[in-house]
């Protein structure tokens, strides 16, 4: 029986640690999905900022992180000068991010990352967002028949058609998220197939390391 799981990062961990309340050790995450549903493959779903990186949307299905992070580390090398501090603060806050899914990537993680778009608002604000729905409904229904049971990592009500789909194709679904993020058609639909991810804070909780005190 084969088993594959599907990251919504955007919609699990909406709003970063600040709003998990504690930080995700991706490894330990992977490695309790292996233990506890034998998952076989692991599909993350998420944005990225690029800063002007050409990127082809009718050649490329994902980010190339190798290539964005050069294109990165030139733009703070030929421009760091005319940059502000903020700017520059932004840049490198997105090098790291890039640095971050790479390490993803190495544990084991299949990556399918989208640029970070601006939208304007009715209040003429900017809010900065990467719609992935769509891409991860896609390869769900791509790789349909390749699994017999998915573990689904977010509570987005707009997943429900294809979930539906999916049970009734005999796949049996399970949702791993975050219950005061997830939807109630989501709950209904899983009901005892439903794992709240906050239980797995003292399991996936990222350990701090111990900072030597100042001489």
């Amino acid at each position: 029986m084969k088993t594959y799981g599907f990251i919504d990062a955007s919609n699990l961990f909406y709003g970063g640690e600040k709003s998990l309340g504690w930080k995700i050790d991706y490894q330990k995450l992977l490695q309790y999905l292996h233990d506890k549903y034998a998952v076989d493959k692991m599909f993350y779903f998420g944005g990225v900022e690029i800063h002007e990186f050409k990127y082809d949307y009718q050649l490329e299905e994902t980010v190339p992180l190798d290539d964005l992070e050069k294109h990165l580390l030139q733009l703070l090398q030929n421009k760091g000068m005319e940059l502000n501090e903020a700017e520059l603060l932004l840049i490198s806050r997105h090098l790291q991010r890039v640095r971050f899914y790479s390490r993803l990537q190495t544990f084991g993680y299949q990556l399918f990352l989208k640029p970070v778009k601006l939208y304007e608002q009715d209040d003429g604000t900017t809010k900065r967002k990467a719609n992935c729905d769509v891409d991860m409904a896609f390869h769900l229904m791509k790789e349909k028949g390749n699994f017999d049971k998915v573990i689904i990592l977010s509570g987005d009500g707009d997943f429900l058609p294809v979930l539906k789909y999916l049970k009734a194709a005999g796949k049996e679904v399970i949702i791993l998220s975050r219950a005061g993020r997830t939807a109630k058609e989501i709950k209904q639909f899983a009901g005892d197939n439903f794992r709240d991810f906050e239980y797995l804070k003292n399991r996936l909780k990222m350990e701090q390391k111990n900072r030597k005190a100042p001489i």
